[in-house]
């Protein structure tokens, strides 16, 4: 086995809505301004926190997740992404102790993998003493949790921060910052939470954050806890192989499109493949590719300049009618559909290679982790194969043909239901399940060779 030692903290909330990405966004650029060379992850299936911390700290950030990606690869994993830094910064997902059913992949259940010390951000505003009430649960419900202080957040003045801070001294834990109540630091959000950064410009809220955080926040302190995480232990490592560019696959990337996880991609040029992106709201045509992928996001926000596009949605439609392999999650899914209902009941044309329309409802469909186990060959493997996804949307989708050729037989989410979805004929697979192929060696393989053999039938 070999040792590497990286300094690490994790940052946790008690609740979703407490600030965390806010204050991990200003700690980012904080430390990036100070010189440090820091990394970010975020626990858990989310794409647009992330984009926040990229702009932070000007790197890539990276999902952790030992649903959607095996536990034995987190630490390998987490060590490559955070090989050379001076600090890594881990945001939780909702609070300490949330996750999937029984606290999998919760942000409690990630941090003692990683043996990484927790700071716990919690909201203060409207109590005072009681937010020590509320340390001394998070702090004490599972022992086995390295809890290294708090933030404190949204505090209403310097009296208000010493009361709090009286309540934290009496139970013994370490107060690392204190940040008051600024509406500048807020960033717009919509149904599936922030508004994504491909859309907005966070740069100034994130540079008074930053501020703020320079100022309330003990940023030594911070590193001293990040620095005294041990030693983590890993594998022999293995000697990369340099992989041929077997395919071009054309990734749909733009406003509407921009749900991707960076080690998502990286799996499948690590497989031979070379990206190629394209956008489906401004470029007419797909590029000269072996393969298609339509990521998440929000077309529902975009549907008239989608549905407009009629030369991208024509060329898209002559792609499957040359058996081109083309997969979709999501918002992809929605795109493919042969329209999109928005939340007004509007009915927009969109490419129509999905027999099916989507129509957005004014209430969450689908939340949670789910098993997906296809029952028929699809783009990702054989009959049978099964898959580990996310689902995440307020569509539904809605065939417009009789023995309609489902995808997968599903099992899982928050409120655990059995049901079919997806879409899959020889050459296309569209469904609201999210992978990430860092976790699906053979999905990602089986993809990549079809798109070999489309490439070869063609040449």
């Amino acid at each position: 086995m070999n040792t590497v030692h990286i300094p690490r903290v994790v940052i946790a909330g008690t609740n979703s809505g407490v600030g965390k990405t806010t204050i991990v966004a200003g700690l980012l650029a904080a430390y990036a301004n100070g010189g440090r060379t820091v990394q970010s992850f975020k626990v858990g299936p989310d794409y647009i926190d992330p984009g926040f911390h990229k702009i932070a700290s000007g790197r890539d950030s990276y999902n952790l997740d030992t649903w959607l990606v095996p536990p034995h690869k987190l630490n390998p994993f987490f060590a490559t992404m955070a090989h050379g830094v001076d600090l890594a910064i881990i945001e939780g997902v909702m609070g300490l102790y949330d996750g999937g059913r029984e606290g999998v992949s919760s942000t409690a259940q990630i941090a003692k993998q990683l043996n990484a010390p927790v700071v716990l951000v919690i909201d203060c505003k409207a109590m005072g003493e009681s937010a020590a009430a509320i340390a001394k649960g998070f702090r004490d419900y599972d022992p086995e949790v390295n809890f290294g202080g708090v933030i404190l957040n949204r505090l209403g003045s310097a009296n208000h921060e010493r009361m709090v801070r009286e309540g934290m001294d009496k139970i013994g834990v370490p107060v690392i910052g204190a940040i008051y109540r600024d509406d500048r630091m807020h960033s717009p959000e919509r149904h599936l939470g922030l508004t994504p950064v491909t859309e907005i410009d966070p740069t100034e809220a994130i540079n008074t954050i930053r501020e703020a955080v320079e100022k309330m926040v003990n940023l030594g302190q911070l590193l001293d806890i990040a620095s005294s995480a041990p030693a983590i232990e890993l594998p022999e490592a293995v000697d990369a192989k340099s992989v041929e560019k077997r395919v071009k696959i054309g990734v749909a990337y733009d406003e509407a499109f921009s749900f991707y996880y960076p080690a998502s991609l990286a799996a499948l040029e690590e497989k031979g493949a070379e990206l190629v992106y394209f956008s489906p709201l401004n470029d007419f045509e797909v590029p000269d590719v072996d393969g298609l992928v339509f990521g998440g996001g929000f077309p529902e926000m975009f549907l008239f300049q989608l549905s407009s596009n009629e030369s991208m949605k024509e060329s898209i439609c002559q792609a499957n009618e040359k058996g081109m392999p083309i997969y979709a999650e999501c918002g992809g899914l929605m795109y493919l559909c042969e329209s999109i209902h928005d939340f007004e009941g509007t009915v927009y044309d969109t490419v129509g290679i999905v027999p099916a329309n989507c129509i957005m409802q004014q209430k969450l469909q689908k939340v949670g982790y789910v098993t997906a186990t296809a029952k028929r060959d699809t783009l990702l493997g054989a009959t049978d194969t099964s898959l580990r996804g996310h689902e995440f949307h307020f569509s539904t989708m809605e065939p417009t043909v009789e023995n309609f050729p489902w995808a997968f037989h599903l099992e899982g989410g928050r409120k655990p239901q059995s049901y079919d979805g997806g879409y899959a004929t020889d050459n296309v697979l569209a469904s609201y399940l999210h992978l990430n192929f860092a976790g699906s060696d053979e999905g990602a393989q089986h993809f990549i060779d079809i798109c070999a053999k489309y490439k070869a039938k063609r040449s």
